[in-house]
């Protein structure tokens, strides 16, 4: 019952936690003391590194762990066109933290054209023995968290033709991955998973915005995505309730979209965050459809490394086959260990403990 296609049994979201000398040489040309060209041959050399644990880790994928970006998602966003990087007044608040002040905002039209990512998955592709994978921002991560008023209303008075040009630029990366040889691609998407929190949706109103509308448009821009997908390629959606140094921003589980997320949004399978209770029950997988997709579970955390009990996330997946066929689920970290270069707490020899004893999991449960 393993699977030779992804998802797979056992996977993970994507980042990885930054090796020491990658951030000792990230501050030193922040510092302006090395070179463009300096920081790029030590993300080579750690990167490669992160790909060799990962196959010797047991996994059928290898991501470069994110290791070139500063955030999971605003290092995409800022590379389309139309889109800027910009320093704001505070960081987005997780449970007591702060990020960086920053976000994007858009400033023109929206588009895609030459984008740094597509060079950094070639890297992967090109040193990895397993499946390269690429991960992503969803198009709606353009609107959700920055909102209404962080777009231009003289490129888009009217928010139709902004939500069209995001699913457009999306598809247009879509298609590039796919050119560059990418036949794993994860759309990271926190959106459903926050509107489960009524706070998160007070502050959606805040913003300008209508979160009761937003599931709707952001389906409909998933799928505009993901028109004409090749038949070879899986494209899977990840969403949690936020992961920034071992916190989170919001809670509540996946009952209010549940329906509509499995059976209207068009990807090949989904990475939900199931590690703890803030994610609520399984209950909402009743909608899944029957086997049509894949469902990764993600019952490891990657925000603290003492490792899971074996035989308790044995009982977990036992749990979700009263909704879910075993033949439909796989197993991962419920997030990345990095979703930005600060990193979860805890340590690397962690982190690829946790990364084993997945695999070493799905051997066990499926053979």
């Amino acid at each position: 019952m393993q699977r030779n296609a992804p998802p797979f049994r056992a996977d993970h979201v994507g980042s990885l936690l930054r090796p020491p000398a990658l951030k000792e040489a990230r501050a030193k040309r922040e510092r302006g003391e090395i070179t463009a060209e300096t920081l790029r041959a030590v993300e080579d050399r750690e990167i490669e590194n992160a790909i060799r644990k990962q196959e010797d880790a047991g996994l059928k994928l290898a991501t470069d762990g994110e290791l070139r970006r500063s955030w999971y998602q605003f290092d995409f966003l800022k590379g389309l066109e139309g889109v800027e990087l910009y320093q704001v007044a505070a960081g987005i608040t997780f449970h007591g933290v702060k990020t960086k002040a920053e976000s994007v905002r858009t400033v023109g039209r929206v588009g895609f054209s030459k984008h740094p990512h597509v060079e950094d998955f070639r890297f992967v592709k090109a040193h990895t023995r397993v499946m390269p994978k690429m991960t992503i921002p969803a198009p709606n991560m353009l609107h959700f968290r920055p909102g209404r008023s962080s777009i231009s209303k003289t490129a888009y008075p009217d928010l139709e033709p902004f939500f069209d040009d995001a699913a457009d630029a999306s598809r247009e990366a879509v298609r590039a991955f796919y050119d560059a040889g990418c036949r794993y691609l994860q759309f990271d998407d926190t959106t459903w998973a926050m509107m489960c929190d009524e706070r998160e949706r007070e502050h959606s109103r805040e913003r300008g915005d209508e979160p009761d509308k937003l599931p709707a448009i952001y389906a409909r821009m998933i799928n505009r995505a993901l028109e004409g997908k090749p038949a070879d390629m899986a494209i899977t959606l990840h969403s949690c309730r936020g992961n920034f140094r071992s916190t989170f921003i919001a809670s509540g589980g996946y009952e209010p979209f549940a329906e509509r997320l499995f059976n209207e949004v068009n990807v090949d399978g989904y990475f939900l965050e199931y590690d703890t209770d803030r994610a609520g029950g399984f209950e909402p997988l009743r909608f899944f459809p029957k086997g049509k997709k894949q469902l990764v579970l993600g019952l490891i955390t990657s925000k603290f490394g003492a490792l899971e009990s074996k035989d308790d996330i044995k009982r977990r997946i036992d749990e979700a086959t009263k909704y879910v066929a075993l033949d439909q689920l796989c197993l991962s970290p419920q997030c990345g260990f990095a979703s930005t270069e600060e990193g979860n707490v805890l340590s690397e020899d962690q982190q690829w403990a946790k990364l084993r004893m997945v695999v070493e999991l799905a051997d066990e449960v499926w053979g």
